[in-house]
């Protein structure tokens, strides 16, 4: 496994068509952004023994995307 400190709008990529942002942080609590292709199935760790079976339709992509803070 690989580990990595980020700070707020830092952002990793993986591959050519993913892309993880650190959007804020706060406390214990880490907002992460993903942008990926809509053929990507994005899921928490803890919703994966909910999944939905294979061929099954995937949600929509989200629209609403927040702004980030570039740091001077």
């Amino acid at each position: 496994m690989l580990v990595l400190s980020r700070k707020e709008s830092q952002r990793i990529r993986l591959g050519d068509s993913i892309v993880i942002t650190i959007v804020k942080i706060s406390g214990d609590k880490v907002r992460v952004g993903i942008e990926a292709p809509g053929d990507v199935l994005v899921l928490r760790d803890e919703l994966e023994a909910h999944a939905a079976p294979a061929g099954a339709k995937q949600l929509a992509p989200a629209t609403e995307s927040v702004p980030l803070r570039h740091s001077a």
